[in-house]
């Protein structure tokens, strides 16, 4: 006998009280009793006013005050997951294995290349989503972004006062970071700094890519030579802004692409194996006091140093 597919199930309205939630934003309010829920169909249901606070319309942003009532319409909740939709335990396992530091609030890994930071665009899971499957009950969140390709420190808060405080360095600025990487060629010994505006755009298949352009957001990334080898050459990259793929779009811009990266590398150029880009350092303020993060470098950089 075949088995009936699992159908989605309806869930009601219900109306929310909030207790313990003073002054926090409505969209992370929501995106907290709605796990599993698609963020974009959870900012979908404020813009179209199916969320109500105190019977209003309400925009994301609005902070929630102990005593509000919040409208929480129907919703068709996905089936359970199907196995191929969950992380493996050995995921979870090689990821706390590695982990650059760990306490009561705060999980610095040293996240591997080819792992999504988080799920989503054709990604079932991610390193968050495999931290909240074997550990229901932590209130995991990303603080930052990795690309999927890109790997090293990611910093993972445990509390929401620490994903408050962690959140509050990066967009202070305060948050140092060091990245290092391999790129094609010889990078010249004057180009330290390299300021060009990002723009993000779609491809016709709905690949998300940046590109340089005028009309873009300014991102400044400053460069220091390393090593030299034949053919490639080992950089230390300190971004001062924070834009997606940044680095990989100002090497690049440069002439001098990452090795390994089969998005922004002419076609002609691209290497064969995982993108040589790896967040070494991460330097910031916590628990009122200077906090500094340093994931070992891959073994791809050893052997390219062996190689040479």
């Amino acid at each position: 006998m075949t088995a009936a597919p699992l159908q989605p199930a309806r869930q009601s309205a219900r109306l929310v009280d909030v207790a313990d939630a003073h002054g926090q934003r409505l969209d992370n309010f929501l995106l907290g009793h709605l796990k599993g829920v698609p963020k974009s169909r959870v900012y979908r249901m404020v813009r179209r006013g199916e969320v109500r606070v105190n019977g209003s319309r309400a925009r994301p942003a609005d902070r929630l005050q102990r005593g509000d009532r919040v409208r929480i319409p129907p919703l068709r909740l996905a089936a359970p997951q199907s196995a191929a939709s969950l992380a493996p335990q050995a995921l979870y396992e090689s990821l706390l294995a590695d982990a650059v530091y760990r306490d009561d609030d705060l999980l610095v890994l040293n996240k591997p290349s080819g792992v999504a930071a988080h799920g989503g665009s054709g990604v079932s899971f991610g390193v968050v989503e495999t931290l909240r499957q074997f550990e229901p009950k932590a209130r995991y969140a990303l603080a930052h972004r990795l690309d999927r390709d890109t790997s090293g420190c990611l910093a993972v808060a445990k509390t929401r006062r620490a994903l408050l405080a962690l959140h509050a360095e990066f967009r202070g600025g305060r948050v140092r970071k060091r990245y290092d990487l391999i790129v094609a060629g010889r990078w010249p010994a004057r180009l330290r700094r390299v300021e060009l505006p990002l723009q993000r755009f779609v491809l016709g298949n709905g690949e998300r890519r940046v590109r340089v352009a005028a009309a873009g957001a300014s991102a400044r990334t400053d460069f220091a030579i390393v090593r030299r080898f034949e053919r490639a050459t080992w950089l230390a990259a300190f971004p001062k802004t924070g834009r997606t793929h940044q680095i990989r779009v100002h090497a690049a811009a440069s002439d001098h692409p990452i090795v390994g990266d089969g998005k922004y590398a002419p076609k002609g150029a691209r290497e064969g194996g995982r993108l040589l880009l790896h967040a070494t350092e991460l330097t910031l303020a916590f628990n009122g006091r200077s906090m500094r993060f340093s994931a070992p470098l891959p073994a791809a950089f050893a052997l390219l140093g062996e190689a040479d």
